[in-house]
């Protein structure tokens, strides 16, 4: 991984803190896992059959894309009986949506 050494903008952010920004927005960097955020975000936890009900997508894709947001840091995830259920890591990152709102590229 490529270490960020030099300050770079006002906003006083450390090289380590920018390099976990990337990490995670990496991890996000998909309609898909958006979208799965925002289901998140409404209610959680949730199977992954409770996720299905409302993404209408192969179940293979979605534990694919869940593995992947879990594996970055971004879910969370716990076993009950045969289910497993997700839940944000941090619910912070549902702060991405209303900045993305707010700007005029759209």
């Amino acid at each position: 991984m490529m270490t960020i050494k030099t300050k770079i903008s006002t906003r006083n952010i450390d090289g380590a803190k920018l390099e976990k920004m990337a990490h995670i927005l990496k991890a996000i960097s998909h309609p898909l896992r958006l979208e799965i955020i925002e289901l998140l975000e409404e209610r959680q936890p949730q199977s992954v059959a409770q996720i299905l009900e409302q993404i209408e997508i192969e179940q293979s894709l979605l534990s694919h894309h869940l593995t992947k947001m879990k594996d970055k840091g971004v879910l969370n995830s716990f076993r009950e009986g045969r289910n497993i259920y997700y839940r944000l890591a941090f619910d912070e990152i549902t702060k991405i949506f209303d900045c993305m709102e707010k700007c005029d590229i759209f």
